[in-house]
């Protein structure tokens, strides 16, 4: 894996688990408009929809430069589009690029010639 794709996978990491938190942030704001006075919902839409943006960016980024596979770059979107989703793709790309980095070490060293 070269430098370019190792940060493309690390920003969309970044930015997944503080988008799973602004959107449940924004789910509780939508409850608590409804039941109190308080609204949050304009500030935290926009937060929401600005991490959103960068992670839907980010994700087009990691997809290219990666060559996912259809199934893996829908995946990662589903994970997008749900409450928490963020959280497990967070970890689940964390997995993905600690496999990369010892398969570059493993290929560096000679141990396999993948």
């Amino acid at each position: 894996m070269d430098i370019k794709t190792a940060t493309a996978i690390r920003r969309l990491r970044l930015v997944s688990a503080p988008e799973a938190v602004s959107f449940l942030l924004l789910l509780v704001c939508s409850v608590l408009k409804r039941t109190t006075d308080f609204n949050a919902v304009p500030v935290m839409g926009m937060v929401h929809g600005v991490l959103f943006i960068l992670y839907v960016l980010f994700w087009i980024d990691a997809w290219n430069r990666t060559k996912w596979g259809a199934k893996t770059a829908a995946f990662y979107f589903v994970l997008s589009v749900l409450p928490t989703g963020g959280f497990f793709a967070e970890r689940k790309l964390k997995r993905e690029a600690e496999n990369a980095v010892i398969a570059s070490r493993a290929r560096h060293d000679g141990i396999v010639n993948a």
